[in-house]
């Protein structure tokens, strides 16, 4: 009977991982070979984890007709999003406020809504080095950099895991398993489309292995590349506000015909000017002091319908490539000690654009830099007003310089991994005791090239007294609308901006596991080791822009380093066994030592215990602590501007607005008289490192069961399947990261607090030229979940196999707790859109997989919900979302039995994102949904 349960067993967990993702099984087996699984460093059954992990292998990825790594993890239910190819953040949004960088090209997976960087990412159970896009030192790992050619499968655990692998490990752990063994030759080719004819992708893997005696070796590599999708091909995304027809105060100030905010000393006169139409180059405006908008003069006032729609430049895919070879080779010295050296080596090219440059000069024009100070001299030749424009005389100038084209980000990224692991077994007693020594080197070097800037030290002499404009200088015209600024005046102001950054990890570490000695309930088995790893990382950005002379985002040299110093232990403690219902009854301990050059020393700790009180069902709980350094980035990142999307509460404020929110407005510094108007949608929020910053440390409690029925095996209608019900809570305290700038914008403005009016900085007339908003450790987070996970397979019917994989996720609780004068303030974000920068958290996210086989034939068919979530923002509501997705596949035997052919449509009926007015770029969230569009393509695989 326990033979046939364990069969049973393994039958439910083959199938699982069969369709590609899987759930922990409650049978068991003498049989199964112990291996290490994620969530613990002792050997064990795969099919007697004590953590839930999901197990995501190459059918799943085949079967979804997903080209990378990142997109399949992002599927996941409790997967809160993260980078990929939807996010075209340069020039649009400028640096994310978490000291790492915009990221662009990118890849990343958050858990549990908590960000990629509490997410620890393990290859073959070992750090890989993090990120680098030229834009700032982040402490997250691209996916990216991975060659997919290269994964057999990926573990995710879904619970902390610090005692075991140390820092990030707060919100889970996702562990890709390489392939270290294979024969023969295996390839696949991908080619997809949208149903637009844009956003062409292709991908080719081929993989080969050999075993020759003691030897194994496995080669292989990929390529892969999409086309980019315009954001203007899209309905949703055309304008700045979803699904417009027309321009609203989303567009931009800075428009081709110039926004001139202008006090006539002459007059007295306050003027809001922009041209009539377009000039001749060389033509100087005609400004008529008595009637400025009359006929005689070029200008008229500037209304919204004079804004400008940047939004059909940007990308709402971005174009990429990538080239990846890996290699590896197994060697078995003895009959119990083996080497393998496994290396990488991944480039990829990507882009980000956004529409042509708007050059914004004036005190009101909240660069941070020169060009808020510069003066427009009235010996300018093509100055139209007669006198000088200066501090006093103007506030703003908005001039978009289309000449120049759009502005174009390329990225190049180098990422060379290299890893040697020796391990091997020996007997103690009776015992036998694994071992294994583990030496990683890498590195990710990135540069990138944006090509689009303007020098501001040449446009302030440029526009100042023409006197001073000699040798290459070339006056420049801001004044005289689309194609009057010439080739000569590009060739003075413009440059190719090049930045660059790269990050290095040098890792040792080595593992004991094994019994120590036989308890009545079974063995006590241990592990320990010990690690020592050092991270290096920098950000070099083009000279021009370190001396504070781009028009574009500000930003500084930044370095740094970080020694580690690390000693795990950790005991599997069987307590009951074979007894009525206890089954099995075993604890579990663990705990990590650790000593950083940057954040001192500590420790966490881990307990937990699994309970099988009968053969198919199993019930588990842990409580654990969790532990994060700060990152290069989040320590010594240096000050830099996030353009996010915000309504200034005190913008236009009237009788109607209330009283205290007048009252407190006006004693931040806006007009009394309500004369104050936000310009642009967007505002500059200055964000930095901060070398102060205190680890983010936080306590885990975790509980789940597992159902996987024997008797299923039999029926008429099953022949397997399991339940399993998890809940996760986690409290993470002293967490990293920046303010929300609109929070503190509402905050000040209705509360006058203290703390959030000290971030804002504004202009005499009440514009907000930038929000101090450094990286602290604020109050915390406290997150709860529920995940349900149902899995069923059919019998071989005459007409096919059935299986259905339902995995469901259900966000009970998101509290950000944030500073104030007055302590601390909870902002429950579950069921909301945080906006820019852009966060849904949906209260439910459930998939649901239907697979069917029968002979050289199969099919499936998918359906993914979102549930609906409130703009936290704006009374907008972003309405639930069930995609589909759907293929077929072909293995025709009478041709090869290694040929397989499979065609399929994602988001099959072609629904698009919610619109979403508080979202950063292109309205919609890229965490959360799917681009527009359906998505077709062909997929051809080859096994020999």
């Amino acid at each position: 009977m326990r033979n046939q349960l364990a069969q049973a067993a393994s039958w439910a967990v083959l199938l699982a991982l069969g369709a590609g993702i899987g759930a922990a099984s409650a049978q068991t087996g003498s049989a199964v070979e112990e291996v290490v699984v994620t969530g613990s460093r002792i050997r064990t059954s795969p099919l007697d984890q004590a953590q839930p992990v999901v197990q995501i292998d190459e059918a799943l990825v085949a079967k979804q007709g997903l080209t990378s790594t990142v997109d399949v993890l992002q599927r996941i239910p409790s997967a809160g999003g993260g980078l990929n190819s939807k996010f075209n953040n340069s020039g649009n949004l400028g640096n994310p406020p978490d000291g790492g960088g915009v990221g662009a090209g990118s890849a990343e997976v958050d858990l549990r809504y908590l960000s990629s960087r509490r997410v620890l990412v393990l290859v073959d159970g070992l750090r890989w080095v993090p990120g680098a896009a030229a834009s700032g030192v982040p402490g997250s790992v691209d996916l990216n950099t991975i060659p997919t050619a290269m994964i057999s499968r990926m573990e995710v655990l879904q619970e902390g895991a610090s005692p075991i692998y140390g820092s990030d490990a707060i919100a889970g752990v996702v562990n890709i398993i390489t392939k270290d063994r294979q024969e023969g030759f295996t390839a696949t080719a991908q080619l997809g489309t949208t149903d637009h004819s844009d956003g062409f992708n292709q991908q080719y893997d081929v993989s080969w292995g050999v075993a020759s005696g003691s030897t194994h070796i496995v080669v292989g590599g990929g390529y892969f590349k999409q086309d980019p999708v315009f954001a203007g091909d899209r309905a949703i995304s055309r304008f700045p506000a979803p699904y417009g027809t027309v321009c609203d105060g989303g567009c931009s100030s800075g428009t081709p015909l110039g926004r001139f905010i202008v006090s006539d000393p002459n007059t007295g006169q306050d003027l809001n000017l922009t041209l009539k139409q377009a000039l001749q180059p060389g033509q100087r405006p005609v400004y008529t002091a008595a009637d400025p908008t009359g006929a005689a003069s070029s200008f008229k006032g500037f209304t919204t319908a004079d804004r400008f729609n940047f939004q059909p430049f940007n990308y709402i895919t971005i174009p990429s490539e990538r080239v990846s070879l890996f290699g590896s080779v197994v060697q078995d010295i003895t009959d119990k000690v083996q080497l393998r050296v496994r290396s990488s080596y991944t480039q990829r090219k990507s882009a980000n654009q956004a529409a042509p440059l708007p050059l914004f000069v004036g005190p009101d024009a909240g660069n941070g830099n020169l060009l808020d100070t510069v003066s427009i001299d009235a010996t300018n030749p093509f100055n139209p007003f007669g006198f000088t424009l200066q501090n006093g005389t103007y506030a703003f100038i908005g001039r978009r310089l289309v000449e120049a084209g759009p502005r174009h980000y390329s990225q190049e990224v180098d990422t060379w991994n290299v890893t040697g692991t020796l391990s091997g077994a020996f007997d103690v007693g009776e015992k036998t005791w694994n071992w294994d020594i583990n030496g990683v080197y890498s590195r990710n070097h990135a540069e990138q090239t944006f090509t689009g800037n303007v020098n501001a030290q040449r446009v302030q002499q440029a526009l100042g007294p023409v006197a001073l404009c000699t040798g290459a200088c070339t006056p420049l015209n801001i004044f005289g609308g689309a194609g009057t600024i010439t080739p000569a005046m590009l060739a003075f102001i413009g440059f190719t901006q090049h930045d660059v950054s790269q990050q290095k990890l040098t890792d040792f570490s080595a593992n004991l596991t094994g019994d120590l000695f036989d308890l009545p309930a079974g063995p006590l088995a241990f592990a320990a080791g010990v690690e020592r790893r050092k991270n290096e990382g920098y950000f070099r950005p083009d000279a021009i822009v370190a001396a504070g002379l781009s028009s574009d985002i500000p930003a500084q040299p930044a370095s740094g380093e970080i020694t580690v110093k690390e000693a795990y232990g950790e005991l599997r403690i069987p307590l009951l066994a074979d007894m009525p219902f206890f089954n099995r009854l075993d604890a579990s301990v663990a705990g990590r030592w650790f000593d950083y050059s940057t954040s001192g020393t500590g420790s966490t700790y881990k307990a937990g215990l699994s309970w099988r009180p009968v053969e198919d069902v199993v019930l588990r709980g842990s409580y654990g602590e969790g532990f994060r350094s700060p990152s290069i980035g989040e320590l010594f990142g240096s000050a830099s501007r996030f353009d996010q999307v915000v309504v200034d509460p005190c913008s236009g404020f009237s009788a109607a607005t209330p009283a205290n929110v007048r009252a407190n407005c006006i004693a931040a510094g806006v007009p009394a008289n309500g004369s104050y108007t936000q310009l642009n949608a967007q505002i500059g929020v200055i964000t930095s490192g901060n070398t102060n910053l205190k680890p983010e440390t936080s306590k885990s409690w975790n509980f789940s069961g597992v159902w996987a029925p024997s008797w299923l095996k039999d029926q008429s209608w099953a022949s397997g399947g399991s339940v399993e019900v998890a809940y996760s809570q986690i409290k993470l305290d002293d967490a990293i990261q920046a303010q929300n700038g609109q929070s503190l914008l509402d905050r000040c403005a209705q509360t006058a607090d203290a703390l959030s009016c000290a971030t804002i900085t504004r202009s005499a007339s009440g514009q907000v030229i930038g929000i101090a908003n450094p990286l602290i450790n604020i109050g915390g987070i406290k997150t709860r979940s529920l995940d349900l996970n149902l899995i069923w397979t059919s019998p071989e019917w005459s007409f096919g196999q059935f299986g259905v994989h339902w995995y469901t996720s259900r966000l009970l609780e998101f509290t950000e707790y944030v500073p104030a004068s007055s302590g601390l303030i909870p902002i429950e974000r579950e069921g909301t859109e945080r906006g820019s920068p852009d966060q849904a958290y949906p209260k439910w996210k459930s998939n649901l997989m239907l697979d069917w086989d029968k002979g050289d034939f199969g099919a499936t068919v998918s359906g993914r919900y979102i549930d609906s979530v409130q703009e936290a923002g704006d009374p907008n509501k972003l309405e639930s979302r069930l995609y589909a997705d759907a293929q077929i596949r072909w293995a025709p035997s009478f041709l090869d039995d290694g040929l397989s052919f499979a065609v399929g449509v994602n988001n099959l009926f072609d629904k698009d994102p919610p619109g979403c007015v508080t979202c950063s770029l292109n309205n919609y969230d890229p965490n959360a949904y799917d681009a527009p569009g359906r998505f077709m393509y062909f997929r051809l695989s080859y096994r020999h």
